[in-house]
């Protein structure tokens, strides 16, 4: 005959691994991105689906993961009578904040500076390309648009040149 206390251990040692369980698949929806779309290294297509895939749902998937974490923490809180098993609610619930505010992030952004003054120009303004520099263009809905590198790669910079 089961009595109180050892269903009351059995839900609380479920409770705890639930809350692990949903620390690690918080941190791995959004650690996992940055790990696998690496600039500058190939990429699989697979890799770059499940990514993207990754990075589209993360920030709804870690609110919830941050919302039922912080309720297992708040339940087993108040069955926790010593001091280090509150620390250690904190200690995991506090990767779960951060990947709730990671899964917002863009964090290419802080890898590569943007552009300070990003300008748009016509062609016939843009006296300082020079017939050997490299311009990459496109065709979009009849509209042609262009992007060129200054001469030296610590100051590159993409422009649009339009034709109007």
């Amino acid at each position: 005959m089961e009595t109180r206390n050892s269903r009351s251990f059995l839900s609380r040692n479920v409770a705890w691994l639930t809350l692990l369980l949903i620390a690690v698949v918080a941190l791995a929806l959004v650690l996992l991105p940055v790990w696998i779309i690496q600039p500058f290294r190939p990429q699989s297509q697979r890799g770059l689906e499940l990514s993207y895939a990754m990075r589209r749902w993360s920030p709804v998937l870690t609110l919830i993961a941050a919302a039922a974490a912080l309720t297992l923490v708040m339940w087993l809180w108040r069955s926790s009578r010593r001091w280090w098993r509150k620390a250690l609610l904190i200690i995991v619930l506090v990767p779960v904040l951060a990947a709730t505010w990671f899964a917002r992030q863009n964090h290419f952004e802080w890898l590569f500076n943007p552009l300070a003054n990003a300008a748009y120009a016509k062609t016939s303004e843009a006296g300082h390309v020079a017939d050997n520099d490299i311009v990459m263009a496109i065709e979009l809905n009849h509209s042609r648009c262009g992007g060129y590198g200054q001469r030296s790669l610590e100051s590159l910079s993409l422009r649009c040149l339009s034709e109007t």
